[in-house]
């Protein structure tokens, strides 16, 4: 999966009055500039409605962070988004800056510039939806004539119809379905603080909180969260949380409620958050606190930062690595979710490619649809992952391409049509692009989708020693574009959560040097690709599990074993680009499709898919 924009609906001509609006606030309060993220208080990846701030201000509805001055409007974004800005953004009156490329001149490095001259710069920021360590590095960068203003949701007053902060029902999860249950997972992390000599640990990424609580939520879309704040101490567990009715719901929230305060965990209101740090730490209770700066929002690290008689010790969640190693209950209910959303995939690309030859309108949100239709059909499943991308030629060369309900692409049957989604359930999540020949391909498509499933292959088969990053693997998925001079601009694989948020952390495979390593029960996709403006683009994906090679004397080693399963169509590859271990893997993989789904699939589907899966 790419990480993509949201949907937005706007009135095109107000974008330059809401910036002026902005300019006026920052006259009238003594303000050089102001930064507006789209970031959430607990800087997930995906916000809810009530922080699209860059987007209700700007019309850009991709990812990245705005900087207003008196003379200048700057969005500063990486390659995904490039295209999408540059169409956007005018409407603003804004100015793109490109990250992630060669020379790129960052935020903090633009102030520096642009502030030469002055003795005292004032910046503010909305402290709830900037990190304590995005203001930390610009500080550093900048030096001492920077002054920051915490402006705690400073747009209220010109977003007069803002969303208000959601609240859905929250359901419980137990260690049968986990492995883990809550009360060891309190274990767990108290030992962990012993070790440390902690008194306590607050927690703010939304993902993890889920993980240590066994919640799930349906707060911000497509991701199973709630939102909310945990502090964990050696006596007790505070949950800062949204108490109030949710209407609609028929008490399961409650009886989650219940079950939580059973297991010892106190229940807070989610606006109570800051005062109550400040009581805890003001004294006795608290005397060392651990935080993680790269998911605690400034306001309330200025709250923690006032308070002198606590030790705030910062680093590195230990959560996030313990949740990305699954235990045996998650790996075998992540390989029920891609037994049946495979069916669902092969059900509907059967329905698509015959559809499409019989003459039958299908657009991409249509497709979209039809996709949902199928997985909706599952027991236990509860919605998509992300917002499906249904891409057909050139909408695919937009890796992060928002499928419009309105004026959707009519699929045809030629050329190449790319859908990566996936599915969330009460026993996994999965993440799965699968990119589509149609009917006649161009020369180029064929090299383009061979070249790119080559490197496919080549990541999935890696064996590679005990303690190997995934920067030191993502070469392995762009060495065969890179033989023939082409490449992609995002990363190969990101980790993906239990039933919890398709993108998660430490581990990644990509160019960006990070150092953790990949170890054995970590689940990742795999997803290179191709993209040409105005022409198609292609990305193959699977889901990967890391899993145990053998020791020997050369240490101790490990590999791959594909999760995903849906087949990838062969009747447009170049064969004489494939090796005989490319060809070996492509026929088993697909025959182990057959074989895994055809028990399941009606007999007009079987017999479809035994000719996509036929060995060549």
């Amino acid at each position: 999966m790419i990480a993509r924009s949201y949907s937005f609906s706007f009135d095109m001509s107000i974008f330059k009055e809401r910036i002026e609006s902005v300019r006026a606030m920052m006259r009238s309060k003594g303000w050089d500039a102001v930064i507006v993220t789209g970031n959430d208080p607990h800087n997930s990846e995906y916000s809810a409605a009530r922080w699209h701030q860059v987007a209700w201000l700007s019309g850009y509805t991709g990812e990245g962070d705005l900087v207003i001055t008196e003379d200048h409007v700057g969005l500063w974004t990486d390659t995904r988004y490039f295209i999408q800005a540059s169409r956007q953004l005018p409407e603003a009156g804004a100015e793109l800056h490109k990250t992630r490329v060669p020379d790129q001149v960052l935020i903090p490095e633009w102030f520096t510039s642009r502030f030469a001259d002055y003795d005292e710069v004032v910046v503010a920021v909305d402290g709830l939806c900037v990190t304590a360590s995005f203001v930390k590095e610009i500080q550093e960068t900048v030096g001492e004539k920077i002054h920051f203003v915490n402006a705690p949701d400073m747009l209220e007053v010109l977003w007069t119809d803002r969303p208000e902060i959601p609240q859905t029902p929250i359901i419980t999860l137990g260690p049968e379905q986990v492995g883990w249950s809550r009360v060891q997972k309190f274990r767990w992390i108290r030992k962990w603080m012993s070790q440390h000599g902690l008194d306590a640990v607050l927690l703010t990424a939304l993902d993890e909180i889920a993980w240590l609580l066994n919640v799930r939520g349906q707060d911000v879309a497509y991701n199973p969260v709630v939102m909310s704040y945990l502090l964990v101490t050696q006596d007790n567990v505070l949950w800062f949380v949204r108490k109030g009715p949710i209407p609609g719901n028929d008490g399961e929230t409650e009886d989650s409620f219940h079950e939580l305060m059973a297991d010892g965990v106190n229940i807070q209101e989610y606006s109570d958050v800051g005062v109550a740090l400040s009581n805890l730490v003001d004294g006795s209770y608290i005397k060392a606190l651990f935080v993680d700066p790269s998911a605690l929002n400034y306001d309330l690290f200025s709250i923690l930062n006032e308070e002198e008689s606590c030790f705030i010790r910062t680093g590195t969640s230990p959560v996030g690595l313990r949740k990305s190693v699954k235990n045996d209950v998650e790996i075998a209910g992540m390989k029920e979710a891609h037994i049946e959303d495979g069916i669902a995939m092969e059900r509907f690309l059967h329905w698509l490619q015959t559809s499409v030859e019989a003459g039958d309108a299908i657009n991409e949100y249509e497709a979209s649809l039809k996709l949902h239709e199928f997985r909706r059909e599952i027991e236990g499943f509860r919605g998509e992952s992300f917002e499906t991308i249904s891409a057909y030629g050139p909408n695919a060369a937009l890796p992060h391409y928002v499928t419009p309900e309105e004026g959707s692409a009519e699929i045809y049957s030629e050329g190449l049509y790319l859908c990566d989604s996936g599915g969330q359930y009460l026993f996994g999540t999965t993440d799965i692009t699968r990119t589509i020949p149609l009917g006649p391909c161009s020369q180029l498509e064929k090299e383009d989708y061979t070249l790119v499933l080559k490197g496919h292959i080549a990541l999935s088969k890696a064996v590679f020693p005990k303690g190997t990053a995934g920067c030191q693997l993502d070469v392995l998925a762009r060495e065969p574009l890179w033989n023939a001079k082409r490449n992609f601009g995002h990363g190969t694989g990101h980790g993906v959560g239990f039933y919890l948020n398709v993108h998660e952390g430490p581990q990644d495979i990509r160019q960006n040097f990070n150092r953790q390593p990949i170890l054995p029960g970590m689940i990742t996709s795999d997803e290179p690709g191709i993209y040409r403006e105005g022409k198609f683009g292609i990305r193959h994906e699977n889901l990967i599990l890391c899993v145990e090679a053998g020791e020997n004397d050369f240490g101790h080693w490990l590999r791959f074993e594909p999760l995903t399963l849906c087949h990838f169509d062969t009747s447009i590859l170049l064969k004489d680009l494939l090796d005989r271990s490319e060809i070996d893997w492509l026929n088993a993989y697909n025959e182990r499709v057959y074989q895994t789904l055809s028990p399941r699939l009606s007999q007009d589907v079987v017999a479809w898919l035994r000719q996509k899966t036929l060995p060549i």
